[in-house]
């Protein structure tokens, strides 16, 4: 299997598996979605770790495979490709991308999926889409935009050219940049801390979060006074609040 799930200690890791580069063809974006959902419907998987290996996170799509097909297929298969994406995208739990190596094309549209993005001190990310007189199909143009400004996506996109791991951190593209050799560690060790945390509540900050991102304020306001005032309905509320109070903060411990 090109992607494998894997569960330990709440948390999920899908982990691409396709040497030498991780190319996302076309199996391999089928099976990413599968196991996207799998990971939102499993109650063992409280967060995830989108990775590589130690080497590439994703060298972007499989070129030769695209090469061979004409309009009418891109047409059949392009909201299928961005499909698998907004699967991941769309896990309803904290989801962080631990990145090493290249993250290009394809591999940084699935590294913006992600919620938080550790790099390695080594990595290089882009969107060199426009170098194959193309642009990004996966995502690109929409999630990058949101995440580092209009600006600066339209020069990654408009250029193609790759940035480093201190240039991604600068911009806003990743949040963390770490040694190559900690890049996992940190970033299971991260989605480990929040496999501990009330799992309704996560849910509810990421919705209010992403739906704020791609509607007006006013519905985002809605969207988040109807997830505080349902979580007053739920035992994580009850025990966070009681714990707070007679032990202090930060003590809690949730089912």
């Amino acid at each position: 299997m090109t992607v494998s799930l894997e569960v330990a200690e709440g948390v999920g890791t899908l982990r691409l598996d396709r040497p030498p580069m991780n190319a996302l063809d076309i199996a391999t974006q089928d099976r990413l979605k599968e196991l996207a959902e799998e990971a939102t419907r499993r109650d063992d998987v409280r967060a995830v770790v989108i990775y590589g290996g130690e080497r590439v996170f994703a060298a972007g799509a499989d070129i030769k495979e695209m090469q061979n097909m004409d309009h009418a297929g891109m047409v059949l298969r392009a909201r299928a490709l961005q499909d698998s994406f907004t699967a991941v995208a769309r896990i309803p739990k904290p989801v962080v991308a631990a990145v090493t190596g290249y993250a290009l094309g394809g591999g940084c549209e699935l590294a913006l999926c992600a919620d938080y993005r550790i790099a390695a001190d080594n990595a290089k990310l882009g969107q060199p889409e426009i170098l194959l007189g193309l642009i990004p199909g996966a995502g690109g143009t929409q999630r990058l935009a949101r995440l580092v400004g209009p600006s600066r996506a339209k020069d990654l996109i408009f250029t193609g050219r790759q940035v480093r791991a201190e240039e991604a951190l600068a911009i806003g593209l990743v949040d963390r940049v770490v040694p190559a050799a900690e890049v996992y560690e940190q970033a299971h060790a991260w989605a480990a801390g929040l496999a501990k945390g009330p799992a309704i509540a996560l849910r509810a900050a990421k919705e209010s979060v992403d739906t704020g991102l791609e509607t007006d304020i006013d519905t985002g306001l809605a969207v988040e006074r109807n997830w505080f005032a349902g979580l007053f309905a739920t035992e994580d509320r009850e025990r966070g609040m009681r714990s707070f109070v007679e032990e202090g903060p930060g003590k809690a411990k949730f089912r």
